[in-house]
């Protein structure tokens, strides 16, 4: 078997990434040696593999969700935002160079196409099955022409498309159809089905619709996922709440000890890898909150700067809005504050920047003894070593070279008072450190907070991940999509008009 599959969406979050990595777990489970990929993604949360290679965070999870280990083959193409007209390309795991839209869309973008066929044709063939997922939506007709991560890799690769709706947002079925009525007679006969996802209620009250679908597009449902909380991997394109609102959508589960802990997070501009405090939002009795006001800070008793791919843009927006000063009160009065990152930078005395802002000497909150100079150079490792007492792994992805030069040493960064800054994305997901990080927050806010002892971040993972398999296993037509993957697309799918412009 060499079998693939594209899971495209009528929209952007309609569920691509959890479906993918669903069939992943489900496939996994079935003893099948399956990879996911996606030929291009757009996202500031990324991860870093064992060789060294930047990818998109989602990718790394839905590995993680097919038991093997992530790779820079699995998402070839990385585009990570700098603005609302330019991405950083990041070309098999390295960065290439900053490009505006149009001259991406212009050009550059399908002369990568021979790029990411090869990586697709090297995991196919040492995987049973690749489960390719799609971005945004295969019916942009404006970006048909250079598209290189829907229909034109789907085309060029012969690969089966399913399309996933969200029928929370409504709309689902005239999303279905306009999805395919807006595709070309060739690329509509490699869409062989739907799939309904976050579907709340009577599944009996759909099956009409899907019914009246089929007679529409001669094409049929794959199954109808049924809403579940809590089931979104790590984000690619922007938050999952409302910048006042809970981080996710778990509930939080009672406290260790007397007392819960509540953390705030600054939803600064470009934030990156915000996945980090996750593993805070897993901690029995600890409430994660994303925060934009000075006095969201008050009742905090820790406030987390995360990752920003715009440092001196974040410094600018944490100035304008008041939170600087209350974050220099803060650290005054011995209250907790966690820097991570580009969040660690801000937080140091001034930042040379003649690469990411490129305005040059910028001064920073003072809150550290740190000197930053932005360096062309990506760093882009692994790092293992040891912090309070615990192991500690993580992984680092930025320009900014830090001269630490004072304080108490803290993984590669440093801790003065009640201030911990660090460039190290994951290491929160260590369970001993975190628990004994949260200790330390805990006696300076004068909290009576206990960690759980046996909470483990990676068991979560697993779990949810599980679900998602589950997920698929048990409202999915499993047997009609393992014919998918092993065969392709039916013969004979008929054209639905209009297609394509010409």
């Amino acid at each position: 078997m060499s079998g693939g599959l594209l899971i495209a969406g009528t929209t952007s979050d309609a569920g691509k990434s959890v479906v993918t990595a669903g069939i992943c777990r489900w496939l996994v489970r079935q003893g099948v040696k399956v990879a996911p990929f996606k030929a291009q993604n757009m996202s500031l949360n990324s991860f870093v593999t064992r060789e060294g290679a930047e990818i998109g965070r989602a990718q790394a999870m839905q590995a993680q969700a097919a038991r093997v280990e992530p790779t820079a083959l699995m998402n070839p193409v990385l585009l990570k935002p700098g603005s609302d007209r330019s991405s950083q390309v990041v070309l098999m795991g390295k960065p290439v160079g900053e490009m505006s839209a149009r001259g991406y869309h212009g050009g550059r973008q399908e002369a990568l196409l021979g790029t990411v066929l090869d990586c697709l044709a090297e995991l196919r063939g040492t995987y049973d099955a690749v489960i390719c997922e799609g971005a945004g939506s295969p019916a942009e007709i404006n970006l048909r022409r250079t598209d290189i991560v829907n229909m034109g890799i789907a085309r060029n690769a012969r690969l089966p498309v399913l399309v996933v709706g969200d029928i929370d947002r409504g709309g689902v079925f005239a999303s279905f159809f306009g999805t395919v009525a807006l595709l070309s007679r060739e690329d509509q006969e490699l869409v062989a089905g739907f799939l309904v996802n976050k579907f709340r209620g009577d599944v009996s009250l759909l099956e009409p619709g899907l019914d009246m679908l089929r007679d529409l597009t001669g094409r049929p449902s794959y199954g109808v996922l049924p809403f579940r909380h809590g089931l979104g991997i790590d984000e690619e394109d922007g938050l999952r709440v409302s910048l006042r609102g809970s981080v996710r959508e778990s509930a939080v589960s009672s406290p260790a000890g007397e007392d819960i802990l509540r953390v705030a997070v600054c939803a600064i501009p470009l934030m990156s890898n915000f996945t980090d405090v996750d593993a805070l939002a897993a901690e029995p009795g600890v409430v994660v909150r994303f925060v934009d006001r000075p006095e969201e800070l008050t009742d905090a008793d820790l406030v987390v700067i995360p990752g920003t791919r715009g440092t001196v843009k974040a410094l600018e927006w944490l100035r304008e809005r008041g939170l600087a000063e209350a974050l220099r009160r803060r650290a005054a009065e011995g209250r907790p504050v966690l820097g991570i990152c580009g969040g660690f930078q801000v937080l140091g005395e001034h930042i040379e920047d003649d690469v990411e802002s490129r305005q040059g000497r910028v001064e920073g909150l003072g809150l550290l003894p740190v000197r930053v100079r932005f360096a062309r150079e990506k760093t882009l490792t692994r790092p293992v070593g040891e912090a309070l007492g615990e192991h500690v792994e993580g992984y680092e992805i930025h320009h900014g070279v830090a001269d630490v030069r004072g304080g108490d040493p803290f993984l590669d960064g440093c801790r003065v008072g009640a201030v911990w800054g660090t460039h190290w994305h994951g290491s929160l997901e260590s369970d001993g450190f975190r628990r004994a990080f949260l200790r330390e927050v805990a006696a300076a806010a004068g909290r009576r907070f206990v960690p759980a002892a046996g909470t483990s971040f990676a068991a979560l993972r697993e779990e949810q991940l599980d679900r998602l398999g589950d997920l698929i296993e048990e409202h999915a037509d499993t047997d009609a999509l393992w014919r998918l993957i092993e065969s392709g697309a039916p013969s004979g799918l008929p054209f639905i008009p209009p297609g394509a412009p010409a």
